[in-house]
């Protein structure tokens, strides 16, 4: 799916770099992209994206703050210094887990958006060409 999205990109851009209309042409195509992106799907949708990126990079420092606290207090706790080594491996691998399963569900999340806005960016630009 990113490939062929990537693709259409890439053929636009080259077109619309390299037409032999002209200036007309360029501005025509940059009026109907404008006219698209200044909708209100596609602001909903990019404003959604937004939101989640910034909840996104708040959360990752507070997992990695929470898991140097665990290993830091799974070292320091009582016992010889193999089992407070041993419990701070186990604490900092439970940890990393956790961060996975974070960056998983967030990179899951934008996915999600990505295609909902692409999807409403789609409806958009039909019903602009349709008007």
């Amino acid at each position: 799916m990113k490939g062929k999205i990537g693709i259409v990109v890439g053929l636009a851009a080259g077109y619309v770099l390299g037409s032999r209309a002209g200036r007309e042409r360029y501005e025509q195509i940059k009026a109907g992209y404008l006219k698209i992106w200044n909708t209100a799907p596609v602001q909903k949708q990019v404003a959604a994206v937004k939101d989640l990126g910034k909840s996104a990079a708040l959360a990752l420092p507070s997992a990695l703050w929470d898991g140097a606290v665990k290993v830091t207090r799974a070292a320091s706790r009582n016992g010889t210094p193999g089992q407070k080594l041993d419990s701070a491996i186990r604490a900092g691998r439970a940890s990393a887990d956790e961060v996975t399963r974070g960056a998983e569900k967030t990179a899951a999340e934008v996915k999600k958006a990505a295609d909902k806005a692409v999807a409403d960016a789609k409806t958009a630009a039909k019903k602009a060409a349709d008007d």
